[in-house]
């Protein structure tokens, strides 16, 4: 399904922002409220927020004023405003941003279900509310998903996207792919109250609330507290005033009503929101007035016990998300950092990263040491009992809810990293942040490979990523700009030549895929003679977005792998595939959950290092005997002539300067 229009439904600062993150992305979108003074300021805030991103492209004299007023006008051309449905009998997405009332959510969704065409995907932008109960308003409950921003929408990059009971897979990959479209960070979950991030938030945030009311403590302590210790960018009340105290208490409410007293609802919020104080919306009147706390308590906190309460509370809930087949680890991980600031760079890990730092050890003896003492709301997650009883400790052991690369002794290549464990080869891509296949890599990648074949006893390597949250976004297009016609050619033929070799050695390969696999990623995993796919995983052959065509082999080994009428419409269309439909097309051999990923591949590469290396090497050799060399041939010319082209010069232009491209077809 493609969005070539868009539509939101419900003006005002949020759904302003939102249209003017898919204007910005060169898609027409309709903005409609019930009021014209609405519609309005829809407008108003779409012209504001790009104005100013527009003023900091000026400033970084990236873009000239001319052209930054040509793009202004360019943008806000994309949006039109209206308090009917006559735009909408055309749009292929529908974003729903009106109050959270669910009878308010399901009059629309049936306005919207007579007003749309039938291959249209309506979404909710609901931060809580049943997606399945929302759908059942329409006729069509498999094209109905949860799609929910984070405030402002301008400025945060993720997106919840929220399959409900009924929401058909083809719905949940579109919604993904609209997501990354926009240019935000989508992650897919399942329907539960809170869904990923609000339910962690507010379980954290939960625990503060409740010792600072049993216990009389002064909030400003605890904000420095938690910020002290880099648990979140903020303290939790500081924050809250942010976000506006009624926005934040309906939502603890409903989780309240939803999970029980494991999630407390803080009493002085209640009164603050009864007052009317509302934080930042209100003037700044909330939790704090010109800097003072608002409500009773000035005891200093014990900072440990509030970091260990927070962290633990984080985890465990992240793991009830995992186990009650919610969220995949990474995903969790990716939505932390993408929804609530959790940025590692700044070093604010997620809950499954940070916990693998601590040790999973610790933090289980932690956990047991809380729940002694507060009770079952501490109680330690299976999951994390499990990892610990096999002694995969975190980071120390190489193993957590994440693999750690633990290299073998002596020279290393610089971003192929060779562990060897069991007679099995791990060669770690580290090449960050996003492990693109740079021309280093390759030289790298061969070196490796070479190392191992030439090594006794080693009968399988594995490929794996040492960035928790992705395997390989693709080739590294400005590295590969940078090459003349020689020296692209040879690295070309080095890559095939080395990829093909992968499918022929008598050395096992099988491509561990814990996230995105784009392009020359996806490319490499399919170069292997098994790929293992983490829940998480995504995969994709986008190059045709940038004027260009897979490079890789992805021309041929994806139509051995899916058949050539699928694998046409992928390298086609270059949109992204989420590991169950991987899977249903034979592009992956099993999918696992995120956390087994890399152990399943190890048992994958003992098994296949333990079978006759002879027997091995003829099997590869001779299955699918075809014209796999002939078309890969008929892959080099065809991506030279692409690579070429003058569209392949706009197409990776606008790539780099993060516009769309515009195609001259030359």
């Amino acid at each position: 399904m493609f969005v070539s229009k868009a539509a939101v439904v419900g003006g005002g600062t949020m759904g302003g922002e939102i249209a003017q993150a898919i204007a910005a992305a060169d898609i027409p979108v309709v903005v409609k409220d019930i009021d014209q003074k609405f519609v309005d300021a829809a407008l108003e805030k779409a012209r504001g927020v790009t104005e100013g991103q527009l003023a900091r492209l000026v400033k970084k004299e990236k873009l000239t004023q001319e052209q930054a007023d040509a793009r202004l006008a360019e943008v806000m051309g994309n949006v039109i405003g209206t308090t009917s449905y006559a735009e909408f009998g055309d749009v292929d997405f529908v974003i729903e941003a009106v109050p959270e009332k669910m009878a308010i959510k399901q009059s629309v969704f049936r306005e919207l279900d007579a007003a749309t065409p039938g291959h249209a995907i309506l979404s909710s932008n609901t931060s809580s509310l049943s997606i399945t109960e929302i759908g059942e308003a329409t006729l069509r409950p498999d094209k109905v998903v949860g799609f929910h921003f984070f405030y402002p929408a301008s400025i945060m990059p993720l997106v919840e996207v929220i399959a409900s009971e009924d929401s058909s897979q083809e719905t949940a990959t579109a919604a993904y792919n609209f997501a990354q479209a926009i240019k935000k960070q989508p992650i897919v979950c399942g329907e539960v109250p809170g869904f990923v991030v609000n339910r962690i938030l507010m379980a954290t945030m939960g625990e503060i609330w409740r010792a600072q009311e049993e216990q009389g403590l002064s909030l400003k302590a605890i904000d420095e507290a938690i910020a002290g210790a880099q648990l979140a960018p903020m303290g939790p009340f500081f924050l809250t005033d942010l976000l506006g105290l009624d926005t934040v208490l309906h939502v603890a409410e409903h989780l309240n009503e939803s999970y029980g007293e494991s999630f407390y609802v803080h009493k002085g919020l209640q009164g603050l929101v009864g007052e009317g104080k509302l934080g930042a919306k209100t003037g700044g009147e909330g939790f704090f007035k010109d800097g003072e706390q608002n409500i009773p308590g000035d005891s200093q906190p014990d900072g440990k016990e509030l970091v260990a309460m927070f962290s633990s509370r984080a985890l465990i809930e992240a793991c009830l998300l995992v186990e009650e087949g919610v969220c995949s680890v990474r995903d969790i991980d990716l939505g932390m950092m993408a929804g609530a600031g959790l940025d590692p760079r700044k070093g604010l890990l997620p809950p499954f990263w940070k916990a693998d730092v601590t040790g999973l050890d610790q933090v289980l003896e932690t956990m047991e040491r809380l729940e002694e003492k507060y009770g079952e709301r501490f109680r330690a997650p299976i999951t994390l009992k499990r990892l610990v009883a096999q002694r995969r400790y975190g980071l120390s052991t190489g193993q957590g809810f994440y693999p750690y690369p633990q290299a073998d002794e002596g020279e290393q290549t610089e971003t192929v990293k060779l562990e060897t464990r069991d007679g099995v080869a791990i060669a770690w891509l580290a090449n960050l942040p996003m492990n693109s296949l740079a021309p280093q890599v390759i030289e790298d990648l061969e070196t490796v490979w070479n190392r191992v074949k030439g090594t006794d006893g080693v009968g399988a390597m594995v490929i794996a990523s040492s960035v928790p949250v992705v395997f390989s976004a693709g080739a590294d297009i400005k590295a590969f700009t940078t090459l003349d016609e020689a020296s692209g050619e040879a690295l070309i033929h080095k890559a095939h030549a080395l990829f093909r070799d992968f499918g022929q050695a008598r050395v096992a390969t099988i491509a561990a895929v814990n996230s995105i696999a784009f392009g020359g990623g996806c490319e490499l995993a399919m170069a292997c003679d098994v790929r293992i796919a983490a829940e998480a995983a995504v995969f994709g052959q986008p190059e045709v977005k940038l004027g260009i065509i897979p490079g890789f082999g992805g021309t041929q080994r994806l139509a051995r792998l899916v058949g050539p009428n699928k694998a046409l419409e992928l390298n086609l269309v270059g949109d992204a595939i989420l590991s169950g439909e991987a899977l249903e097309l034979g592009l992956v051999n099993r999918v696992v959950p995120d956390q087994e990923l890399f152990e399943t591949a190890l048992m994958w590469g003992r098994r296949l290092a333990g079978q006759a290396p002879v027997a091995v090497e003829q099997i590869k050799q001779v299955s699918h005997k075809g014209e796999i060399d002939e078309g890969i041939e008929a892959e080099k010319r065809g991506f030279a002539t692409a690579f070429g082209s003058e569209d392949a010069k706009e197409g990776i232009s606008a790539f780099l300067g993060k516009r769309s491209p515009k195609w001259t077809g030359r």
